[in-house]
């Protein structure tokens, strides 16, 4: 259900975001008896991925990329598409009737008399609990350089990427040693008059048989205390896709450390070579996206919110879900969400006293 023209403005619970955390949580939601609402700021279902460049695949096979209670479509061979992806999570939402509103922006929330009360561009809304499932899309992160303005050609975030063609003929630096930047990086250099790769480190490129489902039952294991953590792959490293194994091919995956400064014509390094650049892609990840919270008594002295298995410490009514390894390892992808949503919606179930057990 969506964009509803009258509804009840006090909740047991209401979800901050409806991409795939949100509605994972609203699944389980579904089958409690508690009263819900998912405040979504996006105008159909997708979530983050509306966002993504337009040639993106997942790294991880279809069968290991699903949420909760539906089997993505494609397999155990199958990398789909990320307009897959976003037609999956709309089946998702209504096959499972999900309580969805949308488009509405949360500005932020405050906290009296035991209720929360969320202020949106649609008006206010009260509930006893809250789930926060922004994710981190809306929060890109660019590393600080005091000269950065310095620099009159273009800069953009992968956030705002969406295809290699829009790159052709020009000297592009891509900077970021992970995911993103290894698949941006094979794009651009197919149609780029030069492209050169800026990382922290070398990068660490998995084995060709090693993809996303490897690393989810890693994280499986370290959820199950099964794993020891000092051995494991790190979840940012490469994954062989395609692509990027065919700018291998290319010999074009080799990186350079990063540069200290910028020039109005490109960037400089520590020995005082320069690099000439039109544009400079940071595929440098991103934070947390809560500004929603900002007003609440949550943080910490480093201008973080202390959770213990994904709940506020200072907020026991409050959980947040799907921001990554600080909210619980895999809990930013498709499929290691749905343990963190069933945890939380139990919690809050028990909470409200109105149990009902979920199937």
């Amino acid at each position: 259900m969506s964009n509803f023209e009258t509804a009840p403005q006090t909740y047991d619970v209401i979800v901050v975001g409806g991409g795939q955390a949100g509605l994972a949580t609203g699944h389980f939601l579904e089958k409690t008896n508690l009263d819900y609402l998912i405040l979504d700021e996006q105008d159909q279902p997708g979530g983050a991925w509306l966002h993504t460049w337009d040639s993106l695949h997942l790294f991880s096979p279809a069968r290991w990329s699903s949420l909760p209670g539906s089997i993505m479509p494609g397999g155990r061979d199958h990398y789909p598409h990320r307009d897959e992806v976003i037609e999956y999570l709309a089946h998702y939402e209504k096959k499972n009737d999900l309580n969805v509103y949308r488009p509405v922006s949360v500005h932020h929330v405050l906290k009296s008399d035991g209720y929360f009360t969320i202020s949106t561009s649609d008006g206010e809304y009260r509930s006893l609990t809250l789930v926060s499932s922004t994710g981190t899309w809306n929060n890109p992160h660019i590393p600080e350089y005091s000269n950065r303005d310095d620099f009159k050609g273009e800069q953009i975030h992968s956030a705002y990427y969406k295809k290699s063609l829009w790159y052709a003929g020009k000297k592009v630096i891509v900077v970021g040693g992970g995911n993103a930047g290894a698949q941006i990086l094979s794009q651009v250099s197919q149609v780029a008059d030069k492209t050169t790769w800026v990382t922290k480190k070398e990068p660490t490129f998995l084995p060709d048989d090693i993809d996303g489902k490897d690393l989810f039952n890693q994280a499986t294991s370290i959820y199950h205390g099964d794993t020891d953590i000092e051995n494991l792959r790190s979840l940012g490293d490469i994954v062989m896709v395609p692509a990027v194994k065919e700018a291998r091919e290319r010999g074009v995956l080799e990186s350079t450390r990063p540069f200290n400064q910028f020039t109005t014509n490109g960037v400089r390094w520590d020995d005082g070579t320069e690099e000439p650049a039109d544009t400079i892609i940071w595929c440098t990840g991103f934070h947390s996206s809560l500004h929603h919270l900002g007003n609440l008594d949550i943080w910490d002295k480093e201008g973080k919110i202390p959770v213990r298995n994904g709940r506020s410490v200072k907020e026991p009514n409050l959980w947040l879900v799907g921001y990554g390894i600080w909210t619980g390892f895999a809990s930013a992808t498709l499929i290691g969400v749905g343990r963190y949503a069933y945890k939380t919606v139990n919690e809050i179930a028990r909470y409200t006293s109105k149990r009902k057990k979920i199937v």
